[in-house]
């Protein structure tokens, strides 16, 4: 094989490699997107329990009679409530390990397109390839689009790990709030971060220009 048609080879196994990788982080964005949801219903079914169980505990200046009629009961009612609360947080849990199983692929991606990039220097030097492989970007552009791709999604994991180990022992409503809030519209995951996976897309042609 001549050494242009080894070059043509390379081109045409890198171009298929990035649209797959492209093709391949949407798919994980939307399994996390449908995991986000899931979780958020899960950890407001954890904030909930929480508040009833707080406004059933008895005030402080309750007579002791009444108290001692009722324990029964109320000790049958905390142990019920428990149970469900723990299968929340398995639920959750659940949720969150399977979000780890996405981030850990997305390395996978990363570091095929690390691979790419490195290929690409060792053929044509430490610049790279000069001409753009799909529509207008070069082999760098793809490899720093998907590391801040994966920059962003490794972070938010890390704030739902906080929000995991933190959620059914917070007693203070605010801070539930706060939780709450933070899985749903997940600060580490802006805007920016959905426009460079379009850009992604529309430079690899899944997505029309």
């Amino acid at each position: 094989m001549s050494s242009s048609n080894t070059k043509f080879s390379a081109v045409t196994g890198s171009v298929r490699k990035i649209k797959d990788n492209a093709a391949d982080w949407h798919n994980l964005m939307l399994k996390w997107e449908k995991l986000n949801n899931d979780g958020f219903q899960f950890a407001t079914n954890i904030v909930n329990m929480r508040n009833s169980q707080r406004d059933q505990q008895p005030p402080d200046d309750s007579p002791p009679a009444s108290a001692c009629q009722t324990f029964p009961s109320a000790v049958q009612q905390q142990a019920a409530g428990a149970a469900e609360l723990q299968d929340e947080c398995s639920r959750l849990q659940a949720v969150v390990d399977r979000m780890v199983v996405i981030v850990a692929k997305m390395e996978h991606l990363m570091s095929v397109q690390q691979g790419i990039q490195d290929l690409e220097e060792f053929q044509f030097g430490p610049e790279g390839r000069t001409s753009p492989l799909c529509h207008s970007w070069k082999t760098k552009e793809f490899e720093e689009s998907s590391r801040v791709l994966l920059a962003a999604f490794s972070q938010e994991l890390k704030l739902k790990q906080v929000i995991l180990r933190e959620l059914a022992h917070t007693a203070v409503a605010d801070l539930h709030m706060v939780y709450l809030s933070c899985w749903l519209h997940q600060p580490f995951i802006p805007a920016q971060t959905r426009l460079a996976l379009e850009a992604l897309l529309l430079e690899t042609g899944h997505r029309l220009l």
